[in-house]
């Protein structure tokens, strides 16, 4: 309802002496109109105004006129277009009559007067002069609206976008029928999950079902043919389309659709466009349609939509179907996929052919036809379940032409691989193909051989994926398609890239990114994005950016959602290690949420937020993120994904002291890395893998991978494996050097450290830079304790106000390696020089740490930091006073604790014991008010 006419409302009841109003409220049924009018008559009362209802067309509705408008009334009259002849003469002498103070509210139905524009009847009312008349306009609900209602009654998680949308389309937004549909999906079973097809499924509500079909009853039997057609065609339609499908001829068609406009059967949807109100009820329309004069309207509906431009092919074969013309249905589905692939709408093409080639009886010729195009498009679109399953159950057919089955297992085995991450089972169905088509389809059968160059996935060895290349190459060029040639040259750059080959930058610029045909650029689309994903693994981060706007830019234009995709994948993963972490984890779920049907598609997303996890010390959501929350077998992970995943749980099981099981972990993750031959993919595992079995007392294994590790390197250009190997040599040596009680190894394996984190800065890696720089610090001050030891005093080993016992001064919560254990105390330094120096490296690096939000790693460097430092000069003996608030320590241990971390963890973490750290929460909790561990950190 418009706000002038309301404050004209609110003006005249506040006021006994103002101009009294008459508001004629107009809307089609199920807008709101007695809505509306119990508002107004719950609107806070005033003792002066009385509150009156006028029901009209209902015994007994109507006040008696005797005694109106002596005092201050509002006067509700709901439902004028019911009023008889004789209740409208009552109530237009009412409304003559209104004295200051006062105010009438009229609604109706436009469509249901008897005289059109003319609530009141004829002749036109005469309005005394000082009576302010006005009219408002009901509209249907927005789609905001509609998420509101959606929201109240569903909840947050059924209101998506989708169902939104799904929900304004069908109802035209209005009210009455939103709610009704709503309670529809209430009470659904299973719960209403948020999809489009739920909404379409729930069915049309009783009211405006039975609105409908009443006022389509009551039109002459000649007449209701329009209003069958409307409902056939499903959408707004112009008058001679509704004519032609109608079947009545001009002039008859003409005199129908007024009639049914008349009856309000059929509205004015926009100009010269004419549907129904409430667009869910053609379903309950067409329903009413005897069965053969039902085929006839389809019949005649697919003529009409095949003379429209464009021309909707879908809709069309739809209409051909229902009317039993099954051979038209098939080749307009076949056109509407062909036209849905042209513009790029994939999965359009995908879900149409899916439940096509679902249907029973659909002869072989036309399965030859239809499956491989759903088999192209599903390659280049987005995963379906759907899809693996019809096409799994169409290359058996044993009625299918060699080289279509050839196709189809080649299509089947691409999305096994890319898209399922059933890559065991992929790599058979690509081997079959290949071999397939080696004699019937040679272009195919390269383009076979160029999936199984891909080098990403587990099993097949770096020499098996060359052996293809070969093969790959000699068939695309025997062929001469370059669209081909330029499908196996993405797949080389990929390979060459993964394993630094000298030669990769140049295949790079090879890629025809000018090319103008789609297919050939579609390629070289994933052939940019295949370098810039081996680039983020490889350590040219500074290279990625270039490579990743020109890729998806490429993809875009060509039509390839799937490598724009996967693009975003890598983008997370250049964020990560770069230290563009402000949103990080926001952007990683928001990418999961969008590709929530395709999680080997969001996997690079689950790895980076469980890296995130894992530094923020939040570790049960670290390994649920690390794990793919279940969604997708971390096995089947890319092999650099996968080993970066198993880098991460290998830290957090070493920092909950469970270093058997890490060394398990280390040798299970190595093996795969091992057997693949692709060394710079083990960047992330080394150094971790490498400390879990030294720890482990394993020091023959850890030197072997470190070897195996230089070997395989090489002399390759590949600067973040360069770091890796070289962080991993440190520590080595430190794990080493404590072992063996060789603190003069220290400052060698700190130089190491160094080294590594020099490495790091130049990448850039802040993070990787800053846990190198840490290392660092940790042996300078290790081994300068060990030469002081001798004669140090115990009592002066540890800050007093840190400890409350005795275990936490003697370190017997465990020592750490690579800032994984925690920081052990010891005695003060005897070197000065190399303290400040090493306890400089510390606060650099926990301050990197806090920059990034790294919180578990800056919480742990501080802990370092203070029971390594030498105590202030003149502080005054025993413990300082933090009666008001968090001493240092128990700001430290409540920040881990609200993280998530256990006291077990946080033990680890800093060195104190158990019971130590369960005293300090307890301290914090009690200083805050906090009521849990869970209410610390909103009390922090």
């Amino acid at each position: 309802m418009g706000g002038s006419a309301l404050r004209s409302l609110a003006r005249a009841l506040a006021d006994r002496d103002a101009e009294p109003v008459l508001l004629f409220v107009e809307g089609s049924a199920g807008l709101g109109k007695s809505h509306l009018l119990r508002e107004l008559a719950g609107l806070p009362r005033t003792p002066e105004v009385a509150r009156l209802w006028w029901r009209c067309g209902v015994d007994g509705g109507q006040p008696e006129e005797d005694g109106f408008w002596r005092e201050p009334t509002l006067l509700l009259v709901d439902d004028v277009h019911r009023a008889g002849e004789d209740e409208l003469r009552r109530l237009r002498r009412v409304l003559a009559g209104p004295e200051p103070g006062s105010a009438a509210v009229v609604t109706y139905r436009p469509e249901e007067l008897p005289c059109p524009g003319l609530p009141l009847g004829g002749p036109a009312m005469t309005y005394p002069f000082r009576l302010t008349v006005l009219r408002d306009r009901l509209a249907p609900w927005d789609e905001e609206r509609v998420r509101q209602a959606a929201a109240e009654v569903l909840g947050e998680g059924g209101c998506t976008a989708e169902a939104v949308g799904a929900l304004h389309e069908g109802t035209g937004g209005v009210p009455r029928a939103v709610v009704d549909l709503l309670a529809l999906l209430r009470e659904q079973r299973p719960a209403f999950t948020g999809t489009a097809a739920e909404v379409a499924a729930a069915g049309v509500p009783a009211r405006p079902a039975e609105l409908v079909l009443s006022r389509t009853h009551a039109l002459s039997s000649a007449h209701r043919p329009l209003v069958w057609a409307a409902a056939v065609l499903d959408g707004p339609a112009a008058r001679d389309e509704l004519i032609a499908v109608s079947g009545l001829g001009a002039a008859p068609g003409s005199d129908a659709l007024l009639r049914a406009l008349e009856s309000a059967a059929l509205a004015e949807l926009s100009e010269g466009r004419y549907g129904f109100a409430v667009p869910l009820v053609a379903s309950a329309v067409r329903a009413t349609v005897p069965g053969p004069v039902r085929q006839d309207l389809h019949r005649r509906a697919a003529a009409a939509l095949s003379r429209r431009q464009p021309v909707a092919w879908a809709a069309v074969g739809e209409h051909h179907r229902a009317a039993g013309e099954y051979r038209r249905w098939l080749r307009a589905v076949e056109k509407a996929a062909e036209s849905a692939a042209a513009s790029g709408r994939h999965q359009e093409a995908i879900t149409l052919l899916e439940r096509t080639l679902a249907a029973p009886g659909i002869p072989p010729q036309a399965r030859a036809r239809l499956a491989p195009l759903l088999a192209r498009n599903a390659v280049t679109g987005l995963r379906s379940d759907q899809t693996v399953e019809v096409l799994a159950q169409i290359v058996q057919d044993a009625a299918l032409p060699p080289a279509v089955r050839g196709e189809l297992r080649l299509d089947l085995g691409l999305m096994l691989c890319n898209q399922m991450g059933r890559y065991t089972e992929g790599w058979r169905v690509l081997e079959i193909a290949a071999a397939e088509l080696r004699e019937v389809r040679s272009v195919l059968a390269a383009r076979a051989m160029a999936a199984l160059v891909t080098p990403y996935w587990p099993g097949a060895s770096l020499d098996v994926h060359r052996g293809w290349l070969i093969k790959a190459m000699a068939a695309a060029d025997d062929n001469g398609d370059e669209a081909m040639r330029t499908a196996v040259l993405a797949n080389h750059v990929g390979l060459a890239m993964s394993w630094a080959d000298p030669e990769a930058w140049d295949l790079v610029r090879r890629l025809p990114v000018k090319s103008t045909d789609p297919a050939c650029a579609r390629q070289a689309a994933r052939g940019l994005c295949n370098a810039a994903d081996s680039a983020v693994w490889l350590g040219f981060y500074r290279r990625v950016d270039g490579l990743l706007t020109e890729g998806r830019e490429l993809a875009t234009r060509s039509g390839a959602p799937y490598t724009e995709h996967s693009a975003s994948g890598t983008r997370l993963l250049q964020e990560w290690w770069t230290g563009q972490w402000l949103g990080l984890a926001t952007r990683c779920e928001e990418f999961i949420a969008d590709t929530a049907d395709m999680p080997f598609l969001s996997s690079d997303a689950y790895v980076v937020r469980g890296l995130l996890a894992v530094a923020q010390g939040d570790w049960a959501e670290a390994r649920s993120w690390l794990s793919q929350r279940g969604t997708f077998g971390t096995e089947n992970l890319p092999v650099p994904l996968g080993a970066t995943a198993a880098g991460a749980v290998i830290r957090l099981t070493l920092a909950r002291q469970e270093v058997a099981a890490a060394a398990e972990q280390a040798r299970a993750a190595w093996a795969v890395v091992a057997e693949k031959g692709v060394w710079p993919w083990a960047a992330e595992l080394a150094p971790w893998a490498v400390e879990a079995l030294a720890r482990a007392g394993d020091t023959a294994a850890a030197h072997a991978m470190v070897r195996d590790f230089a070997q395989g390197l090489g002399e390759r250009d590949a600067p973040a494996a360069r770091a890796a190997l070289v962080w991993s040599r440190a520590v080595l040596a430190e794990s080493e050097a404590l072992a063996q009680g060789r603190p003069g190894a220290l400052p060698a394996a700190a130089e190491s450290y160094r080294k590594a984190a020099a490495a790091y800065a130049e990448l850039p890696r802040p993070y990787s830079q800053a846990l190198a720089t840490e290392g660092a610090g940790r042996c300078v001050l290790a081994a300068d304790a060990a030469e002081a030891s001798d004669t140090s005093d115990p009592a002066d080993a540890t800050d007093p106000a840190d400890v409350s016992d005795p275990a936490d001064a003697t370190g017997e919560a465990g020592a750490g390696v690579a800032g994984q254990g925690g920081a052990s105390p010891v005695a003060p330094v005897s070197d000065p020089a190399a303290t400040a120096a090493a306890i400089a490296e510390l606060e650099s690096c926990a301050q990197h740490f806090t920059d990034l939000g790294a919180v578990w790693d800056a919480t742990r460097a501080r802990a370092l930091l203070r029971t390594r430092q030498p105590a202030k000069k003149g502080r005054p003996p025993g413990r300082p006073s933090h009666s008001d608030q968090l001493s240092p320590r128990e700001a430290e241990v409540a920040q881990l604790a609200s993280s998530g971390l256990t006291n077990r963890e946080i033990a680890a973490t800093l060195h104190l014991s158990p019971r130590t750290v369960e005293q300090h929460i307890a301290g914090a909790m009690r200083k805050t008010g906090a009521l849990s561990r869970r209410d610390l950190a909103h009390r922090l």
